[in-house]
């Protein structure tokens, strides 16, 4: 491969080719449903946050792994459409990671997910240029070892570290360390530290990993922010939800995006939950990444949920 040229954002992570099913309801045990229309699509969670940056205009790299089926090609020529320096190692006669999405008609999603162990991305896989030709790096938690070690490299570099969370697979706590935006799902600050409230898991997770910023995405509730000095809540905008396959990974695209920007910590959060809300309004992982001025205008007109978040 070539040596890579700087770009905006890096991210290593999952890649996935989603068959999204929509469901008037969740199939109940033992039960036979019909439906009418399937779709597939490209998702995964780092590499939907990198292909949105790059739509919004920065320079991104993807780094990851997959098979060498259709799945794959289907990745690839997404990455390419966009334009976007993926970085992709192949794995002869493996099958690419695979989920199938349920969808009911609140758009609440149930994801299954099938992954071969012979695409996990490995340390070994990584070329260190790969990580440090960047100005930001973004990571998810399923392949570990290549997260952690890739978080290093950046830490060493000084390049911030932005990650996406949301189960406590082994090791999680070496990646933490390296992390300088945690940013997660509303159970794992308390799952990991014990803390019965969510504000408090937050100041512990900073108090004993130095992250910059530790936050939770709270679906309709928005995300809770604490910053070491404050603690900010921004509520979701209100808009008709199809799916909110992929919410997550777009809002960690819009605050990348505005952390990039040099943005005010607010202006950075409010980008990412007008973000994940436009996506949410069409099906899929990518339903609907709007543009940037598209997310502004929602900022600007939306109304928004009001209610404070539940924190125990």
């Amino acid at each position: 491969m070539t040596k890579p040229s700087l770009v905006d954002l890096v991210g290593v992570g999952l890649n996935a080719t989603d068959t999204l099913i929509p469901l008037a309801a969740f199939p109940e045990r033992g039960s036979k449903v019909r439906f009418t229309q399937a779709s597939i699509q490209p998702g995964g969670q780092a590499a939907t946050t990198v292909l949105a940056c790059q739509l919004w205009g920065l320079a991104t790299r993807y780094v990851g792994k997959l098979g060498d089926d259709q799945a794959a090609a289907l990745h690839r020529s997404a990455f390419a459409r966009a334009g976007v320096d993926a970085r992709l190692v192949t794995v002869p006669g493996a099958a690419s990671p695979q989920s199938v999405i349920l969808v009911d008609e609140g758009g609440e999603r149930t994801v299954l997910n099938q992954r071969n162990p012979r695409v996990q991305l490995t340390p070994a896989d990584l070329e260190r240029d790969w990580i440090t030709q960047a100005r930001a790096l973004h990571v998810d938690g399923l392949e570990i070892a290549a997260a952690t070690l890739a978080t290093r490299w950046a830490r060493e570099a000084g390049i911030p570290t932005i990650a996406d969370l949301d189960e406590l697979y082994p090791g999680i706590e070496d990646l933490i360390a390296n992390i300088d935006y945690l940013i997660v799902s509303r159970d794992f600050p308390t799952a990991l530290t014990g803390e019965r409230n969510l504000e408090q898991a937050l100041r512990t997770l900073m108090r004993r990993y130095g992250s910059t910023l530790t936050a939770a995405t709270l679906g309709h509730e928005g995300v809770l922010a604490w910053d070491g000095e404050r603690l900010h809540h921004r509520p979701a905008y209100q808009v008709h939800v199809a799916d909110t396959t992929g919410a997550g990974d777009i809002f960690h695209a819009g605050f990348i995006y505005g952390l990039l920007q040099g943005w005010p910590l607010t202006r950075q959060l409010d980008f990412a939950c007008a973000a994940a809300a436009l996506n949410c309004t069409a099906q899929g992982a990518r339903g609907h990444i709007g543009s940037v001025a598209e997310i502004e205008s929602l900022m600007a007109t939306a109304p928004r949920y009001v209610a404070a978040p539940a924190l125990d």
